[in-house]
């Protein structure tokens, strides 16, 4: 994938639509894209350890853990996993935790923030499933672009 800036992507396709969060940035990779993944849990991680046991295929997991900070849907464990299984970066609306160890993978992780707390596994969750992120729609296999200014999703590939 090419280098590109959000905010040049934004202004080049205005249909692209921003996920309005303030994330912070987590991993080696400072920008990452790729067909969209979806889990849809609140405090269970148990979908987000099967979708990164899988191939990712340069896919993007987009994790709605409906903002919650209080347990953490994303370690150092899954992210290595998911780098290991050729994910291109993982996008949490929720907690992470292992920050330190994360940084030092070769993955993109995007999160609302950080929780020390793992979750309950209880097989609790959703995957593939549209997600409704504020106002903004996301239909697994939509193109998700993210990088130190935001996310931006797309329903087509913008750049190559």
């Amino acid at each position: 994938m090419a280098d590109f800036a959000t905010p040049d992507l934004s202004d080049a396709h205005p249909g692209a639509r921003h996920l309005g969060f303030q994330f912070r940035q987590f991993g080696m990779r400072e920008r990452f894209a790729g067909p969209v993944s979806t889990v849809a849990c609140h405090a269970d991680n148990s979908r987000v350890a099967e979708a990164v046991a899988e191939a990712g295929g340069g896919r993007v997991l987009l994790v709605d853990g409906q903002g919650a900070l209080h347990r953490s849907l994303l370690g150092d464990r899954l992210a290595q996993l998911a780098a290991h299984n050729g994910w291109s970066g993982v996008v949490v609306i929720g907690a992470v935790r292992d920050v330190e160890v994360i940084d030092g993978i070769d993955i993109g992780v995007q999160a609302l923030g950080v929780c020390p707390v793992k979750t309950d596994k209880q097989g609790v969750g959703d995957r593939d499933v549209t997600l409704l992120l504020g106002s903004v729609t996301v239909q697994p296999g939509d193109w998700l672009y993210a990088d130190r200014n935001g996310v931006l999703v797309s329903s087509e590939q913008v750049i190559s």
